[in-house]
């Protein structure tokens, strides 16, 4: 208890730590009249900082060891970014229509939203931690080892991740945070002096910020460095010719509509959707190719022996299941690889086996029919090149499959690193016990791609145009309508093949007013699209697209 002798003033007072005996020890000087004396008595602990900067606190610990083994990450090929890590457990244990839900939120920046709130909720838990730090600061060191097994078990579920690295890296995030912590705790500790200005809290907020500052630079250096290595494809060998080169496109394949889809679309602009949160960096010396599973020769080819075999090209559209009505997850390229049916051949496929199951480098599957071959149309490839360009890493260097006509959560196998033969009803592929249909053929769709839903238009002939695409049956047949008018035939683009979409177009003299154009399809079997509309799951959207404009007057 605190002693005072009558008229005595306390003029200042410290607190210190007594490491020996594990006791506080408060030293007060008392000025009296004609009188100064100095009293030592125990006290019942150190005085407790405020929520607020127990939070921060163990914010600021927290950040930094994520922000260390970011960096560490993208030094050292084989380490693993715990955010990354986390973040692929979460995709894994999600629930089923889970994925539609995210992609109708945020379309193509889930990956995005989802880093950043894995690293929301990572700062979340270590602030928690530093609250429960100011009492019991051992509580505290066992929930970051906690949150420090946890990424290390999530980061040794990647077969790109080096587990000795995993193991170093986890290591140093939390002897980082265990080791800031208490620091950080006593800065923020009032000393019971009364100063003006306060120069412990003042040390305590500025050794924060720095902190604050070197943890958000070093994880943005290394994620960084983690994206430039895996968009720097080290390409070992040049991709041979194709010895059937697809056919020149001839004149006619492109209409000549400002704003209207190319007929085949640029790398850098086709769509990506997939499960990793960070493109894998494989190594295409050592990676190789392996056929399992039901067949009578089982082999692994490398690169080089792939690139050594016949290639073939033929443009495909591919398109993702989770595609909206009029929405842009699909694409025209030019695809160049080794004939799968090559391949299989070689293998030996044994009767009964009925499914073809494609695995990724990061555990990824995607499986279709045995069936789905059969026709001489559907040639499946093993692609090396993509429009003439070695196959970039985030389309899934150094080999994917492509499967005309299969949405691509069954077919389309990017960093394909295995080929299973297995049966229909021994294997469920990755998507398929989330609620997607095991077999998925791409349905007829069309999209009006010029005018944009909302536009204000003026009065005259304005031209409707967009793409139409049911891969690999063909379209045969465009049709637009405005408002409750009949239906018009829209011309059409030369087609390169029953695998590719095709361009429309229809001439329209527009009046003022608000008008309703919608678009449909037919495809090469005559069988024309569905007019309900469905959400995508779970094997495709339905429907026409429909957009609403303006017309003023001319």
């Amino acid at each position: 208890m605190r002693r005072e002798r009558g008229g005595s003033i306390a003029s200042s007072q410290a607190y210190a730590d007594s490491n020996r005996y594990g006791i506080w020890v408060r030293w007060t000087t008392i000025a009296s009249p004609g009188k100064l004396g100095a009293y030592m008595y125990a006290d019942a602990g150190p005085p407790v900082v405020s929520r607020r900067a127990g939070a921060l606190a163990g914010i600021v610990a927290g950040g930094t060891a994520l922000g260390l083994t970011e960096l560490v990450a993208g030094l050292l090929p084989g380490a693993p970014s715990v955010i990354v890590a986390i973040g692929s457990l979460v995709i894994s244990l999600q629930p089923p229509g889970a994925k539609q839900l995210v992609v109708d939120l945020v379309g193509t920046a889930d990956k995005l939203v989802l880093n950043v709130a894995v690293a929301l909720v990572a700062l979340l838990v270590t602030g928690l931690l530093g609250i429960v730090a100011r009492r019991h600061v051992g509580r505290a060191k066992v929930g970051f080892a906690g949150i420090a097994v946890l990424g290390l078990a999530a980061s040794l579920r990647d077969p790109l991740v080096d587990p000795l690295l995993a193991t170093v890296s986890a290591g140093i995030g939390v002897g980082t945070a265990i080791w800031l912590l208490p620091r950080l705790l006593q800065l923020a500790r009032p000393d019971g002096v009364a100063e003006m200005p306060d120069w412990g809290r003042r040390r305590f907020l500025g050794t924060s910020a720095g902190l604050a500052g070197l943890a958000v630079v070093g994880g943005a250096v290394g994620r960084l460095l983690l994206n430039s290595r895996a968009e720097s494809v080290p390409v070992s060998a040049s991709i041979p010719a194709a010895v059937d080169p697809a056919p020149t496109l001839p004149h006619g394949v492109q209409l000549d509509v400002p704003g209207i889809s190319p007929v085949t679309t640029p790398n850098r602009s086709f769509y990506r959707i997939d499960t990793s949160l960070l493109t894998p960096h494989v190594d295409a010396a050592s990676w190789k190719l392996s056929f399992t599973g039901m067949v009578d020769h089982p082999f692994d080819i490398t690169y080089a022996e792939l690139l050594a075999m016949p290639l073939y090209e033929q443009y495909v559209t591919i398109a993702c299941v989770s595609n909206e009505v009029g929405g842009d997850l699909v694409g025209n390229a030019l695809w160049r690889g080794v004939r799968l049916r090559e391949l299989l051949d070689r293998a030996g496929v044994q009767a009964g086996a009925s499914q073809v199951v494609g695995r990724s480098v990061d555990g990824w599957t995607a499986g279709f029919p045995t069936s789905w071959l059969d026709k001489p149309g559907r040639e499946a490839l093993v692609v090396v090149a993509m429009n003439g360009d070695p196959l970039p890493a985030e389309h899934g260097y150094p080999a994917r499959l492509i499967v005309p006509g299969l949405y691509g959560y069954v077919s389309a196998t990017k960093w394909l690193t295995e080929i299973e033969l297995t049966t229909l009803r021994a294997f469920d592929a990755y998507w398929v016990p989330l609620g997607w249909a095991k077999e998925a053929p791409i349905l007829t769709q069309s999209r009006i791609d010029v005018p944009r839903n909302g536009d204000q238009l003026l009065a005259g002939q304005i031209a409707i145009a967009g793409v139409a695409w049911a891969p690999d049956r063909g379209i045969s047949r465009v049709e637009v309508q405005v408002d409750d008018l009949p239906w018009a035939e829209a011309e059409r683009s030369i087609p390169i093949s029953d695998a590719t979409w095709v361009e429309w177009l229809h001439r329209w003299n527009a009046t003022a007013g608000q008008h309703t154009i919608q678009v449909r399809a037919t495809d090469g079997t005559g069988e024309l699209q569905a007019a309900n509309r469905t959400r995508p799951a779970p094997d495709g959207a339905r429907g026409y697209h429909a957009i609403t404009v303006t017309v003023g007057g001319g």
